[in-house]
């Protein structure tokens, strides 16, 4: 009884000492009947041991330090849990719950993921930007107001007014002569703005009283870092200079607002619907380089660690490397994990970690070259041609090679390549009008049009007449997506989405589709199918296709050679294409 109305009037620590009292009777008591009592309630040890389970699953998402904006302070792990058990909540959470019925996980997460509830900020770095050592253990609010300390102040009073506990911010929160601390905290860094509360974006400068498209005008757009810090949380509030919200939009999610979201798309290239439910990992790879492809870093390796939360990896954290290798180190992970080859579609300069990748992620700026497709009764017109001069066991023989292709690797930065080659017969410089840097070229290759190609690199001419001292090849990289299988890697997720796998799978329609053959008639169409699929395969190898250069090496490997232009290659007969086709893997360096 003491102990409720202790309780009741919210004097909770004395609350405490008085259920742990009545605790102590109950198991000292001499008749066994009032110890049983006991079962019934759980201890406030027992109960504490469920807290900070909940506290450390709530914290596995969050930054490593964390500003306090009731005290001011920058607080570690150690210091955040502290300050839980010291508040308000924690105890009431503990002299409430009192029986193991009490112990339900809903409840204490939920007063735990409120409590904890962080608020991040995205900016601009400026000069004078303030550094973990000028705030540790300092009361952020008595700084003097100079250089980056303003900033800090505002937005953490902003945060604290809004209710919540704890704030973030970039500049002084992490300790960037840790190197641990930093690997950790840039390969979590889109993991931490996806569960924030809130994320604050401060546009320092875009005056106060701005009116639409000054957000488009303002270089956070143009950051590196800023791609995944508004693409990544859930919740955004865009602030002005004088820490009043853009176009005075009070709605409690920037996400949400038509025009600031069209404002942005148009700005950014990237449209509305990845903007507001932007999902990590390998899909749509070259959208994304191309999105990335503008931004710009003040250290030169950030440009690709900024994104390695967009893609989802997890790679070494390694300034003074150079921008190249850092590039490198993403793409050549990208493609492994992948199989995309889309990485590979870009012009410009190749890379000195690989020639197939850029040296610059600039060089996905342009959108991939769009080849002429053909419509559905133009392809089953295209099978049925080839149905007189094509038979069954070539088709087929050619479309199981392409089946049984291994997906791209690398090794030491050498890309291990599955592709489709050509054999270059003549390179002869091409009299078109002067350039400073770049030459064009007449290329004839084996099977394919004549191309003229436009390179920085000098080539070796040659004909056939005067055999060439160095191998020339025009591949094709392999793409699955010709074998017209289901792509498994684009089902939406299951957890969520929360859709249920009934959507995915149908139950057998008859049981002889469980059998290996079949009935007859059922296996003579699977065989047309099969023979049906292999000829439209035939028909999209015969349309045109992305392709570049490769010069053979002294020791049998291949190096790419850069080209300013996209290099569009076609057959010039569609009923040969299965004859020229020359698969291989190749290893470029």
């Amino acid at each position: 009884m003491k102990h409720a109305v202790l309780r009741g009037a919210q004097c909770y620590e004395e609350a405490i000492e008085a259920f742990k009292i009545m605790l102590s009777k109950l198991d000292n008591a001499p008749e066994a009947r009032i110890r049983q009592l006991r079962q019934q309630y759980v201890s406030p040890s027992e109960v504490e041991d469920v807290i900070r389970r909940a506290v450390w699953i709530e914290l596995e998402n969050a930054p490593l330090r964390l500003i306090n904006t009731s005290t001011g302070l920058l607080c570690n792990r150690g210091a955040q849990i502290n300050a839980f058990k010291m508040s308000t909540e924690y105890k009431e959470l503990l002299s409430f719950t009192t029986k193991h019925a009490d112990l339900r996980m809903e409840r204490i997460k939920e007063v735990v993921a409120i409590y904890f509830r962080s608020v991040l900020l995205s900016h601009r770095w400026e000069e004078t930007e303030l550094l973990l050592h000028d705030i540790q253990d300092k009361v952020v609010y008595k700084l003097n107001a100079l250089g980056g300390i303003p900033k800090l102040q505002s937005f953490c009073k902003l945060v604290r007014d809004a209710g919540y506990h704890w704030a973030w911010m970039d500049t002084c929160c992490i300790d960037k002569n840790n190197n641990a601390e930093l690997q950790e905290s840039i390969n979590s860094m889109f993991i931490w703005y996806r569960h924030s509360a809130l994320t604050i974006v401060y546009l320092g400068d875009v005056p106060p009283s701005s009116q639409s498209g000054a957000l488009a005008e303002s270089e956070w757009i143009r950051r590196g870092w800023t791609f995944q810090e508004f693409v990544a949380p859930k919740v955004v509030l865009f602030y002005q200079k004088d820490w009043s919200l853009y176009l005075d939009d009070r709605s409690p999610n920037h996400k949400e607002s038509r025009v600031i979201m069209g404002e942005l798309e148009g700005a950014t290239g990237i449209n509305q619907r990845a903007l507001s439910t932007f999902r990590p990992g390998m899909s749509g790879v070259r959208e994304r380089l191309r999105w990335a492809s503008m931004r710009v870093t003040t250290l030169q390796e950030d440009i690709a660690y900024s994104l390695f939360g967009i893609f989802g990896v997890h790679l070494p954290v390694i300034y003074g490397e150079k921008k190249q290798n850092a590039v490198g180190r993403l793409l050549q992970e990208i493609v492994a994990r992948s199989g995309d080859i889309t990485a590979l579609d870009w012009v410009g300069q190749s890379s000195e970690f690989n020639s197939c990748l850029p040296a610059d992620i600039s060089s996905y700026a342009a959108p991939p070259c769009t080849l002429p497709s053909l419509s559905a009764n133009e392809i089953q017109t295209a099978v049925s041609s080839l149905r007189h001069t094509v038979d069954v066991e070539s088709a087929s023989n050619l479309y199981d090679q392409f089946d049984n292709m291994s997906a791209p690797r690398f090794a030491a930065c050498r890309l291990h390549l599955p592709c489709i080659t050509f054999r270059v017969t003549e390179i002869k410089w091409n009299d078109s009008p002067a350039h400073e840097t770049h030459s064009t070229y007449r290329v004839k290759v084996d099977g394919l049009h004549d191309l003229l190609i436009t390179t920085k690199e000098p080539l070796i001419q040659f004909t056939l007449v005067k055999p060439p001292l160095q191998t020339f090849l025009l591949v094709r990289p392999w793409d699955h997506r010709l074998l017209e299988l289901p792509d498994f890697t684009e089902l939406p997720d299951f957890e969520e989405d929360k859709e249920s796998e009934e959507n995915y799978w149908t139950a057998p329609q008859s049981p002889l589709d469980e059998m290996p053959g079949g009935s007859p008639l059922e296996q003579g169409l699977v065989d047309s199918e099969t023979y049906s699929r292999a000829l439209r395969l035939i028909v999209h190898l015969g349309q045109p296709f992305s392709a570049f250069l490769l010069a053979r090496q002294h020791r049998g490997e291949y190096k790419r050679i850069a080209s300013d232009h996209d290099i569009i290659a076609q057959a010039k007969d569609l009923a040969s294409v299965h004859k020229i086709m020359d698969v291989k893997i190749l290893e470029i360096l």
